[in-house]
């Protein structure tokens, strides 16, 4: 597992543990869900119906997966050792990359624009300047929009583990190759 594989998945933990406490419960994802949902208000019912199911099967996927003691919570060891297993997290990561990437097309055309990308993914937690970085390394058109897919491939990608010198390592360092 390559490092900055772990620096990106510890920045996601860091984003969804929303209280700070050090553990994500399923509290965590549902006011993620919430922020998220709320940043895209011209998305229809359907997409942000998706989304929340993604979120909520993010986080059932984790309890399941990891939490042996049924205490409702689950590490950043434990975190880490999931979503860097494709084999055990891969069918959620890719309804989770779909459903984000769908709710920023809200007008159907197969792609995101900037307002929308930075509105979202603020929403998430992660910084301007890394949110910018991101998108202008997805080769936005001159419309200055991304493709829905161009997107949530770099979301599977941000996940997994043999990936180096991938766009979604900006998240993490802005200028990053």
């Amino acid at each position: 597992m390559s490092t900055a594989a772990t620096d990106r998945v510890g920045l996601v933990f860091s984003l969804l543990d929303a209280n700070g406490n050090g553990v994500i419960e399923a509290d965590d994802f549902e006011l993620m869900a919430g922020r998220v949902i709320a940043a895209a208000p011209a998305s229809d019912d359907a997409a942000k119906s998706a989304l929340l199911h993604a979120f909520r099967r993010y986080w059932t996927t984790l309890a399941t997966e990891l939490d042996a003691d049924g205490d409702g919570r689950v590490d950043l060891d434990e975190f880490t050792s999931c979503v860097l297993s494709p084999e055990r997290f891969e069918a959620t990561l890719g309804e989770f990359a779909e459903a984000l990437a769908a709710l920023g097309d809200p007008d159907g055309r197969g792609s995101v624009d900037r307002t929308v990308f930075t509105a979202l993914m603020t929403a998430i937690g992660f910084e301007r300047a890394n949110i910018d970085a991101l998108f202008d390394a997805l080769s936005p058109s001159p419309e200055d929009r991304v493709p829905v897919t161009a997107w949530a491939d770099s979301i599977r990608d941000y996940y997994d583990p043999q990936k180096t010198g991938i766009a979604g390592d900006r998240l993490v360092t802005p200028g990053a190759p």
